[in-house]
């Protein structure tokens, strides 16, 4: 007996039994023409693609003059949101090495009175 595969039809319901696939006791054969198994996404990226597709790059790597002093509030200040926290590092553009040296600038200034930890909503 000819199976529907061999005859040329396709997305047509083949009864499987228990021991043979996977949860349910049916599956479809041939996923239709396009191929909408989970194996048609090998030539996309990661992510959504729906940033700029351009990679920041560390100011201070770049600028070598640039210097992270704790006692510049108003420069600390770029790196904070507008709520007082601390902005992460795919937002800011640092790397790892300076991140970690604006993050520390950035609590001895809040130690120090000189950035707020919290912007206060009254």
């Amino acid at each position: 007996m000819a199976t529907p595969m061999e005859n040329g039809e396709r997305g047509v319901e083949k009864p499987v039994t228990r021991g043979e696939g996977g949860r349910s006791s049916r599956s479809f054969e041939g996923r239709g023409e396009r191929g909408e198994g989970r194996g048609d996404r090998e030539g996309r990226g990661r992510g959504g693609g729906s940033g700029s597709g351009r990679r920041r790059v560390c100011r201070f790597c770049t600028e070598r003059g640039a210097k992270i002093d704790y006692k510049d509030a108003g420069s600390l200040r770029y790196f904070l949101s507008e709520r007082g926290k601390i902005v992460p590092r795919r937002i800011s553009g640092n790397c790892a090495f300076h991140q970690r040296r604006v993050a520390s600038a950035i609590k001895r200034a809040r130690m120090l009175a000189l950035l707020p930890y919290t912007v206060v909503h009254g």
